[in-house]
């Protein structure tokens, strides 16, 4: 890998009130700019109610977070991690206990109790749930390996199950909307990818959550990405979108750099089961699949760094590195870039992909 240090010199310096700022303001003009998808109803229908959100979550974050410190429920930081985050031992963490409830609540209520928002958010909170059990223990034991990753599995796999069925007993599901009108026909094999989609996304977000405003900030951008693709189709789901959306924008007024507070693995799991369930209640896959790029490559560089590793062990048992270190964010830091900077561009790629999806969308 070559080395992006001199890269970094060239980047702004953004402090990450600075940085979260102008991603507020890089979806305010996305919802505005979409002239030729939404009709001006339509864009005040995912911004008011992702407004909403931002102020919910904004300001249970000041009734959460002494709550939080007061009990203690500080951040156990990995040691195998960058160096730097050891400083960030203790922060309070499990903000997804404010961000969820705020967002799904809104959603249902906003939406008119719409059954396919009640089963998103149902399925939104459970995996959050399986990630406050994760936090948890993490602060129980004082270490951050948590709960089994087999026990975290199956609880996830059964929530994901559960949604499945429901979504098999109400909706017609055996193809999936492509670009340019296409479809492909899975029949049978449509649930074993449902499965894939509602397990990896809650991986690959939980995975991402590991800077300073990176998951919350990349995961609104997901969403409001999503409630444009779906404000014409499906406007209970696209409202879905903006309310969550908007709380986990609201989260950043407490996470960006330096943070005072994490979202763990309650919000970070809720966050890809909210992604999951909305594209396949939408049947938007493909839209999940380009607004979801982040989050994808994220997964991959881990799943190549361990392979690639394990391919290339030697008699005592080491292995070479195709990253300084996987997910591929801290690699980036530790060639030289500062969070603020590795944030601030996977918020400027984040934004671009969704801008890409929406054109998708018009072919």
């Amino acid at each position: 890998m070559a080395d992006t240090s001199a890269m970094t010199k060239r980047l702004p310096q953004l402090s990450g009130v600075g940085v979260s700022a102008a991603l507020v303001i890089g979806i305010i003009c996305l919802c505005l700019g979409a002239d030729t998808f939404l009709h001006f109803n339509a864009k005040i229908a995912v911004m008011l109610p992702m407004s909403v959100g931002f102020v919910g979550v904004a300001v249970a974050g000041y009734v959460i977070l002494p709550i939080l410190r007061k009990l203690k429920i500080g951040q156990v930081i990995r040691e195998d991690g960058p160096q730097s985050h050891l400083s960030k031992t203790g922060t309070p963490t499990m903000g997804g206990i404010f961000i969820v409830p705020v967002g799904v609540v809104l959603a249902i209520i906003w939406s008119g109790f719409k059954l396919d928002v009640i089963a998103a958010g149902l399925l939104t909170l459970a995996f959050g749930a399986v990630g406050w059990l994760d936090d948890w223990q993490i602060l129980v034991q004082k270490s951050n390996k948590g709960i089994a990753p087999r026990t975290k599995l199956l609880l996830l796999a059964i929530a994901a199950v559960a949604f499945c069925v429901w979504l098999g007993l109400t909706h017609s599901v055996d193809a999936i909307a492509l670009p340019l009108n296409l479809k492909l026909t899975l029949g049978f094999l449509f649930w074993p990818l449902a499965m894939f989609v509602l397990l990896g996304s809650s991986n690959a977000t939980n995975l991402t959550d590991g800077m300073d405003g990176l998951a919350a900030g990349t995961g609104a951008i997901a969403l409001i990405g999503l409630a444009l693709l779906l404000g014409g189709s499906h406007p209970e789901l696209s409202t879905f979108c903006a309310c969550v959306g908007g709380s986990y924008l609201g989260f950043l007024w407490h996470n960006s750099n330096p943070a005072k507070v994490f979202m763990g693995d309650t919000g970070s799991l809720a966050l890809g089961g909210a992604l999951a369930s909305v594209a396949l209640l939408g049947n938007m896959l493909w839209g999940l699949a380009v607004v979801g790029v982040i989050f994808i490559w994220e997964t991959i560089t881990v799943m190549a760094q361990v392979g690639y590793y394990k391919a290339t062990k030697d008699e005592n048992g080491v292995g070479k590195r195709l990253f300084k270190m996987a997910p591929y964010h801290n690699h980036l830091e530790l060639a030289g870039w500062k969070e603020t900077q590795v944030v601030g561009i996977f918020y400027l790629v984040g934004l671009l992909l969704v801008v890409g999806a929406i054109a998708l969308g018009q072919i």
